[in-house]
């Protein structure tokens, strides 16, 4: 079998594959146009999706398509394909973020993509959770591995020391209250918010109130509260961890090559994350005020800039969110 017998119901499915990853407020800022003639997928950023006042320099949304990049390499991978990717291929249009060329209908035993093959599962098992997590500790050979599972992708994944995770809370609490007094934050997290029945039904984007998780009653979660100066009726409450579990993913540079890469080790680190029967969510408040950021590395680490904060832990899954349909984000030409 040749790689241009790939149908489009596969190319359909290996998409749908893709698009089940984070991104920034679920606003999937990512199109996919598959090349019959080269046998290759192109990553384009959707920059009409862009969020100006929480990622103005488009950092967040690079870390979405990468994750949305890394899925569509496991997805091929499960299929039998061997591929490879090339980041940033065209100087000329940034919006094109990697092309992923199919090389052979085989995996061969010794190839990259082999160590993707187990992940696949975990990409419709993976869903963020705002939930409380347990005080049971993560062990730390799975620290090690999920720490190795970065590394694969050229990203370096640490765990803080005590006093590193208090500066991070400090960080995320002083974040929050920013948030709370910029009316440009909160207007641009209610356009990514979905309330109320009828919005829930009908929302392919966006997170659905069923997804907010409980108010915080006390504890020093690090969850984004989307429902913001709202009040959503019936809406429970909780308390949450006073030692939340984080980690820090970063890289040496800070260009759109390095958030391109760190978005590819973050979905590789949350697919392994959940299938080691963790919970996870992602923290990235305080990483969204500039003065704010420098101050949530480690200086005594070699990690030049932290690209994302997260939550891992043992608590309840969360539900799967809104998908944009896959005639919407893929073009096959």
């Amino acid at each position: 079998m040749s790689v241009r017998a790939l149908e489009t119901t596969t190319v359909t499915s290996l998409v749908e594959d893709a698009a089940a990853a984070p991104s920034m407020h679920n606003a999937q800022p990512w199109r996919f146009r598959f090349l019959r003639a080269d046998d290759a997928f192109q990553v384009y950023s959707d920059l009409e999706r862009a969020m100006p006042r929480a990622d103005p320099t488009t950092r967040g949304l690079h870390l979405g398509c990468g994750a949305a990049l890394f899925n569509l390499r496991v997805a091929i991978a499960h299929a039998g394909w061997a591929a490879v990717t090339e980041l940033l291929p065209d100087p000329a249009d940034p919006r094109l973020l990697a092309v992923v060329r199919l090389t052979s209908p085989t995996l061969t035993d010794d190839g990259p993509e082999e160590d993707l093959l187990p992940l696949y599962p975990a990409i419709a098992r993976r869903h963020t959770s705002r939930q409380p997590f347990t005080g049971e500790a993560i062990p730390e050979a799975i620290k090690d591995s999920l720490s190795a599972a970065a590394l694969l992708e050229g990203v370096r994944l640490a765990f803080p020391d005590v006093w590193h995770i208090h500066t991070l809370l400090d960080l995320v609490h002083d974040a929050e209250g920013r948030d709370d007094m910029d009316d440009a934050a909160s207007e641009e997290l209610r356009r990514w918010t979905r309330v109320g029945p009828e919005s829930e039904k009908t929302a392919r984007d966006g997170v659905p109130e069923y997804a907010f998780g409980p108010r915080r009653l006390y504890g020093r979660g690090t969850v984004r509260d989307f429902a913001g100066r709202g009040l959503v009726p019936g809406r429970a409450t909780a308390a949450f961890e006073d030692a939340p579990q984080l980690a820090i993913l970063g890289t040496v540079s800070d260009r759109p090559r390095d958030w391109l890469m760190a978005g590819q080790a973050m979905e590789r680190v949350l697919l392994e994350a959940t299938l080691d029967g963790l919970a996870t969510s992602l923290t990235s408040q305080a990483l969204e005020w500039p003065e704010l950021r420098w101050t949530v590395r480690d200086p005594q680490s070699a990690m030049g800039f932290v690209q994302m904060v997260l939550r891992l832990g043992y608590g309840p899954a969360g539900p799967g969110t809104p998908r944009r349909p896959v005639d919407d984000v893929l073009e096959i030409v």
